[in-house]
């Protein structure tokens, strides 16, 4: 059989919960996704300029970051595990109903930072908790769940594309009319309709206003996304955790049978007691104020930081690649036709979807670290070729596929490779969702900088750059893992003599 029985039957004791947690990353994806392709609508929404409306995603990014970095504190009982899953999915959706009455952009950008904030406690549990669920058989269901955020991220721009503006509004100047145009091309997942320079500086004034509909876009994904925290509601009251069904809040691990079969050794309460003095899946600061840190060695802090750092540069290359690669694309010495670069974030995002799918049999088959080394070096030796054939478009295409596979399963093999290593007692997880997130948002600032300043030619050079310098990263990582795994020897070694000597004296009183 192609997958072994014993994790087919770990699926189908967990079903329900790990449907349920695919679903909410759908969520996940619908809503980073739809900003983008509704950008010049929501401008002329709010009658705003574009240093203004650009606030909006700052604001969505900076709490997504926040609520990553405290979505660990709800993951001590499945109640507030789940309660805070339903909270954030119905919010997704509230959020979704009230966008198109958001007539100023300072209240659009608080409707989106609130959006960001349950998409950070959403980010943050969902892979917490399937973690917790099928431990060291958690690389081929993260890779599903993954693959759900790319899934989402397709769904939201087919839905918005019919209801878009394309002639805009008449709150800005012609030149704001092309940033716009080009805005959106960057940012949208299929590609707009040309529209020439003699079009983009007619006035407005002398012809018949376009009624915007794209409100009817924003009621759709909010129906769409409503099934989401019915089905987390559901999930509530099948394990009785509604106040109107009797029953107590019992911790995940306690809900796992398969999982506390395979941990018959250690004991349930010494289980439990091992993982509250190694932090637990908390969030970061929780994990910062457990002095039970104190006595760990320097291998398991490092693991922790080299884990993030290089999700910090993979995560900001998705970033880095999918917001500029329409710059590039247009520019010299490429000059593509708008319409043609326009093509290239949809076939970015539809290569990173197919490669999680891809990734769950093959992480099935191989180990995370084995599809880690190779992700990074074909993503190190992709942009390289993209810069020796630099003026080549077909392979622009090429390698923006290949890019996408490459960089599309590095965050949930991680995730599995750095808990494998620490024994699923670390705060690995709410470290690299916080890591990833962050390093999207600062890369996409650092690399847009660096091209206004040095041009087109040096995103690709950025590229290369942080791909090599995550890939460092990732060898430290790895000969910290040696170094941790022989402290782990060693300190089990130890207890084994320490035994031995206790019996032989016990022996010699009697």
């Amino acid at each position: 059989m192609f997958i072994d029985e014993r994790i087919v039957t770990l699926f189908k004791r967990n079903a329900h919960h790990t449907l349920t947690y695919w679903s909410v990353f759908f969520s996940f994806g619908l809503c980073i996704a739809f900003l983008g392709p509704t950008i010049l609508d929501l401008q002329c929404q709010t009658n705003s300029t574009l240093s203004q409306i650009t606030w909006v995603f700052f604001a969505q990014q900076f709490c997504l970051l926040i609520g990553s970095s405290i979505g660990g504190i709800f993951k001590r009982t499945l109640f507030s595990a789940l309660a805070a899953l339903f909270v954030s999915a119905l919010l997704i959706s509230v959020i979704f109903a009230i966008i198109p009455v958001c007539n100023n952009v300072l209240v659009l950008a608080i409707a989106m930072a609130v959006s960001g904030f349950a998409m950070g406690i959403i980010d943050t549990i969902a892979n917490i908790q399937l973690v917790t669920i099928y431990q060291r058989d958690s690389a081929i269901f993260l890779q599903a769940l993954h693959f759900f955020i790319g899934f989402g991220a397709l769904v939201s721009p087919l839905i918005a594309d019919p209801f878009l503006s394309e002639t805009g509004c008449g709150n800005h100047t012609g030149n704001e009319t092309e940033i716009m145009h080009h805005f959106r091309s960057m940012l949208r997942h299929s590609p707009i309709m040309e529209h020439n320079t003699t079009q983009s500086h007619l006035p407005h004034d002398g012809g018949e206003k376009e009624e915007p509909i794209v409100q009817y876009a924003f009621w759709i994904m909010a129906l769409i996304n409503l099934p989401v925290p019915i089905a987390v509601l559901y999930l509530m009251y099948r394990e009785k955790l509604l106040p109107c069904c009797p029953g107590s809040t019992p911790r995940l691990l306690d809900k796992d049978e398969l999982a506390m079969e395979t941990q018959q050794g250690a004991g349930g309460p010494d289980l439990e007691q091992k993982e509250h003095e190694a932090g637990g899946h908390g969030s970061i600061f929780s994990c910062c104020q457990n002095d039970n840190l104190r006595g760990l060695p320097v291998s398991f802090f490092m693991i922790h930081i080299l884990g993030g750092m290089v999700l910090f540069m993979t995560d900001g290359i998705v970033g880095a690649y999918a917001g500029f690669v329409y710059t590039y694309a247009v520019a010299p010495p490429m000059s593509l036709p708008n319409k043609t670069a326009g093509y290239l974030a949809s076939i970015f995002w539809a290569a990173i979807t197919a490669g999680r799918l891809l990734s769950i049999p093959l992480s099935y088959r191989f180990q995370p670290v084995r599809l880690l080394m190779f992700n990074l070096a074909g993503a190190i030796v992709t942009v390289l070729m993209l810069l020796i054939f630099y003026t080549s478009s077909i392979f622009l295409f090429v390698g923006t596929c290949l890019c996408g596979l490459f960089l599309s399963s590095i965050f949930p093999c991680m995730l599995a490779y750095t808990e494998d290593i620490l024994d699923y007692q670390g705060c690995a997880t709410s470290v690299l969702v916080t890591s990833a997130g962050m390093g999207e948002m600062v890369m996409q600032v650092l690399v847009g900088s660096i091209i206004q300043t040095a041009g087109s030619y040096s995103f690709l050079l950025c590229g290369m750059i942080i791909a090599c310098i995550g890939f460092i990263l990732f060898i430290g990582l790895l000969l910290f893992h040696r170094m941790h795994r022989n402290y782990l020897t060693g300190n089990s070694a130890t207890r084994i003599l320490k035994h031995v000597k206790t019996g032989s004296e016990a022996g010699h009183i009697l």
